[in-house]
């Protein structure tokens, strides 16, 4: 026999398909300031310590082709069956072996419909939408989230539009994915994006006369004062501020 060390055998094709494309160098150029300090702080005041903590606006990306993976084939189908594919879709972003197709608002119902009923797309099912709140995003500052779920192929993969704060609508899916009705009435109850067309969007947690919409990061703290050994401490939007 002989002492030659064996070499592996080579992969095949199958066995190297699901593999996604190396993680490309991160984009090293320095990206402006969203915000300093931390917990509302804005001065070395701040007793945290995280006053001259400063926070960059991470940069708006998008994953060249090849994804790797299904993600390739849902792309190139969605772009064939889908005429307005170039005017509807932002970016798509592949990151951690996930999918985000960031979608323009006026076209997420037609998009929705081709996903779900495209016989090699057939993402049948939308397990919700969330919101986002991004404050220094200026003209997108709420995003909403959708995670579809194809039974038929076993994929998975994420829509995203944004819509800005002084115009906080996006088309509800409720037509194409009903069971987002609850989902959307709880994202406009916390955050305030205004599905159009939803059945009967109204508050889902918070009482009818509520004010203000409490996940966002610029709602106040607010409360109520509290009563301990015969001192009255105030609410926590008008204690005492380092600021």
């Amino acid at each position: 026999m002989s002492d030659a060390p064996q070499q592996p055998p080579e992969q095949t094709a199958e066995q190297t398909a699901d593999r996604l494309p190396a993680p490309k160098e991160p984009d090293r150029r320095e990206q402006p300031v969203a915000r300093t300090g931390m917990f509302g702080a804005k001065t070395t005041g701040d007793t945290s310590g995280y006053g001259r903590l400063l926070v960059r606006q991470s940069p708006k990306v998008s994953t060249p082709r090849p994804f790797g993976g299904y993600f390739d084939e849902v792309a190139d189908e969605l772009e064939r069956t889908f005429p307005e594919f170039a005017h509807a879709i932002e970016r798509i972003v592949v990151d951690r072996g996930e999918m985000t197709v960031y979608v323009v608002r006026e076209h997420l119902l037609e998009v929705a419909r081709s996903l779900r009923d495209e016989p090699r797309l057939r993402f049948e099912m939308c397990t919700g939408v969330s919101g986002v709140h991004y404050p220094p995003d200026v003209g997108a500052e709420l995003h909403a989230v959708y995670h579809l779920l194809s039974m038929t192929h076993n994929r998975r993969i994420r829509l995203e539009v944004t819509c800005p704060d002084a115009d906080p609508h996006v088309p509800s899916v409720v037509s194409v994915y009903p069971t987002n009705n609850w989902h959307e009435r709880e994202t406009y109850d916390f955050f305030g994006i205004v599905f159009d067309g939803h059945p009967g969007l109204t508050r889902i947690e918070m009482p009818d006369d509520w004010v203000g919409h409490p996940q966002r990061k610029d709602y106040p703290l607010g409360g109520i004062p509290v009563e301990y050994r015969g001192a009255e401490i105030p609410p926590p939007d008008e204690r005492r501020s380092y600021v």
